[in-house]
């Protein structure tokens, strides 16, 4: 881990590359917890107050204890003081603290870790792999932003390889989903179409606020259920994310697609200059 990044843990500011973590913590043994990334923008966390709501909501999915989100916001105050990150990842995790090795719970104290770092700027466009697996709408911790990663570490691997920035998974009904840590639109003749949620796809801050700003601004975006071969014929994809924004896709796979993506690129400077205009909306 680079030792720019600046790690605070129940209270405490703690090397990052030290012990910090107890080794029967329920998320090292069994993924149990829940977690938010945000950009830093100039210093600054972007929509940390809706963040802090999915916060909330993924702990109460996971059956976990109320979140004491003023010790949270003590611990982003920790690691943001310092050299100003003029962009970044703020990412802050909550877990079910010390427990068995097994899925059983303890009545232990939570695990607060929030941790910052400067990162590059995205690029301005990417390729996407769809992979070969399936996002389980079904699912008891769909729609939840938990610690459990590893499918999303899996289908991403698969997506470097392919030299794509994203991985897009279907759902188990064959509909598209979501990306593994992006949200997927298409354009088609003009009307942007995005998955709903309950596609089984984790409902995206960025997805929330490019849906919200964007009708406000005129654009005609619609929620509904898409087939994944949407994606060989729309006239534009892009993706949204936290730390990508708007990002215009260029290829699906082995499809290229059109350089120019007016809806797109109108969509970007809407999000852009709202985002400009409020850091907490």
């Amino acid at each position: 881990m680079s030792t720019t990044t600046r790690v605070w843990v129940n209270g405490d500011l703690v090397d990052p590359e030290g012990p910090s973590l107890s080794a029967l913590d329920h998320a090292v043994t069994v993924g149990d917890g829940v977690f938010e990334t945000a950009k830093i923008v100039a210093g600054r966390p972007f929509a940390l107050t809706r963040h802090h709501r999915r916060l909330e909501r993924s702990a109460a999915g996971l059956g976990l204890p109320p979140v004491d989100l003023g010790l949270l916001d003590k611990g982003v105050a920790a690691v943001l003081d310092g050299p100003t990150i003029d962009f970044g990842r703020l990412r802050y995790s909550v877990t079910g603290g010390p427990g068995p090795l097994g899925s059983d719970r303890d009545d232990t104290a939570l695990t607060y870790i929030v941790l910052a770092a400067p990162q590059a700027l995205p690029p301005q466009s990417g390729k996407l792999t769809v992979v070969p697996w399936t996002r389980n709408e079904r699912s008891a911790v769909a729609g939840l932003k938990t610690t459990s990663y590893a499918e999303n570490v899996v289908a991403l691997a698969r997506a470097k390889q392919e030299g794509s920035i994203e991985a897009v998974f279907a759902n188990t009904r064959g509909e598209l989903c979501e990306c593994t840590g992006s949200n997927v639109f298409v354009v088609v003749d003009g009307v942007v179409l995005t998955p709903p949620a309950d596609s089984g796809l984790l409902p995206g801050i960025t997805r929330e606020l490019t849906i919200e700003w964007g009708r406000a601004a005129g654009f005609d975006i619609r929620e509904e259920p898409l087939p994944l071969e949407i994606l060989r014929t729309a006239d534009e994809v892009f993706i949204t994310s936290t730390t990508k924004d708007v990002l215009p896709i260029h290829a699906v796979d082995d499809r290229t697609l059109p350089d120019d993506h007016p809806v797109t690129d109108a969509l970007r400077r809407v999000f852009r200059s709202n985002a400009e205009r409020d850091s907490d909306p």
